[in-house]
């Protein structure tokens, strides 16, 4: 009886979440090792299905670069990484787009239906969804071609978004899931970080919050301690101070973006951590790190 008790009572705390979300947009960018752990993929699954139950209008953008590299790997393709972008030639493009697009893309789509969701999946490139151009970067390290800049190949960065497409899969009832894919001005495919599309696609759509899943508890301070909330206009402190290093920094350069552009709040979680996106939301507590505008 004590159990039942308890699970009433977690279902009373979040029922005014349940209510304030109710009708809003949410963009979850879905990574890391909770993409391929066959348990997590299972709860990840059942989390969307859950907030789309309640009325909650989800769209998950995801990444894939785990599964990339093991394709390439198996092709005996080497790959080359600046500031943790891969190098993308027009071959490697190929495998990128077969396995976003054709592999890991049909796959989410799959786990979420088969938790009697109702999924769609889409590339940036359906509809005209998202718009890019080549993304050059500045490495002093790396091969030079004109004073520090590298040509990353068809690594692009977002221009536009048209999210029509999206919204009439959502009025049909759809839970919308993004290969983070563009298109150029001359038609060609660009690969694009999927936390920037997702941070994009959050602006576009006016989303409530945009989620990020990684394979972190959250931000952590200088002593590993985990901060459960920053303000936006603190995040750059944060990275010259080199509080916030590595990967992290670019996730939280687009919590600052998607806020900037109008979302009202960002979140970066454990997806390793049982059924995480459902405590961040409805409960009192959370579990990760959620990023707010400030005064």
């Amino acid at each position: 009886m004590e159990q039942a008790i308890q699970r009433a009572k977690v279902l009373i705390e979040a029922l005014p979440y349940i209510r304030d979300f109710r009708g809003k947009r949410i963009v979850i960018k879905y990574g890391g090792h909770a993409m391929v752990d066959p348990k997590f993929k299972k709860k990840f699954a059942r989390q969307i299905v859950l907030l789309n139950y309640v009325g909650i209008n989800v769209v998950v953008v995801h990444g894939g670069g785990l599964q990339i590299g093991n394709v390439l790997e198996q092709m005996g393709m080497e790959s080359t990484f600046v500031k943790g972008r891969r190098v993308t030639d027009s071959r490697t493009m190929d495998v990128v787009e077969m396995v976003l697009a054709g592999g890991v893309n049909k796959e989410v789509v799959t786990l979420i239906n088969n938790e009697g969701g109702r999924a769609v999946g889409l590339s940036g490139k359906d509809g005209g969804l998202i718009r890019a151009r080549k993304l050059f970067l500045k490495d002093n390290e790396a091969a030079k071609g004109n004073e520090g800049v590298v040509d990353m190949g068809y690594v692009g960065e977002v221009t536009s978004v048209d999210t029509a497409i999206i919204d009439t899969l959502e009025r049909a009832g759809y839970v919308v899931v993004i290969a983070p894919l563009g298109v150029g001005e001359a038609g060609e495919t660009y690969n694009i970080n999927a936390d920037s599309v997702a941070a994009e696609i959050a602006i576009g759509l006016g989303a409530e919050k945009l989620i990020i899943l990684t394979d972190e508890a959250g931000v952590l301070d200088k002593d590993g301690v985990l901060i459960s909330s920053i303000e936006h206009k603190d995040i750059s402190c944060l990275i010259e101070d080199s509080v916030v290093t590595g990967g992290m920094i670019p996730k939280l350069e687009c919590c600052m973006r998607a806020l900037e552009g109008g979302v009202m709040k960002a979140h970066i979680i454990d997806g390793m951590v049982p059924y995480s996106i459902l405590l961040e939301l409805f409960t009192d507590s959370g579990i990760g790190t959620q990023i707010v505008k400030g005064e």
